[in-house]
């Protein structure tokens, strides 16, 4: 799933915004709306990588992470300024070398926009390692052996 901001303003480029969009996107996870596979949050949008719980349509589950982040970073802003474009674009992912191709794509984001060099060194990506990931949805026809997913640097 990817998003832009109002307009395509650089809105998390600040830290505390960054922080209140991750805080968000975890805080609905806890709480059982989805399962949340890999995600980037960049200056004027984000990308998403979720399973949708049984009874949380994957609109209400954009709700969530987009309404919540919007809520609290006008607070924290003093802001009445929209955050979010309406709408979203979203793909269900086909199988495991789909899922594999999202969370590279996803990954790599910030390295293709020259932000940092490694993905790895991006904080505001599931790359960092900092974030509690799901497992890969079950059922996705396996990827062929010796294929990885992710952005793990490869063993000398």
């Amino acid at each position: 799933m990817t998003s832009r901001t109002w307009e395509s303003r650089k809105l998390f480029i600040k830290a505390s915004a960054c922080e209140i969009f991750v805080e968000t996107l975890l805080h609905y996870r806890t709480e059982g709306a989805y399962l949340h596979h890999a995600f980037v949050l960049m200056p004027e949008h984000f990308h998403v990588l979720l399973t949708p719980a049984k009874n949380t349509p994957l609109e209400r589950s954009i709700m969530y992470i987009k309404g919540g982040a919007a809520r609290k970073i006008g607070e924290k802003f003093n802001s009445k300024f929209p955050v979010w474009q309406r709408g979203f674009s979203d793909h269900r992912v086909r199988d495991a070398e789909d899922y594999a191709a999202h969370v590279g794509y996803i990954e790599q984001n910030p390295v293709k926009r020259r932000l940092v060099g490694i993905a790895s060194e991006y904080p505001w990506s599931s790359a960092c390692g900092r974030f509690e990931l799901d497992d890969p949805p079950q059922g996705l026809k396996p990827l062929p052996i010796g294929t990885r997913i992710g952005t793990a640097e490869a063993v000398p």
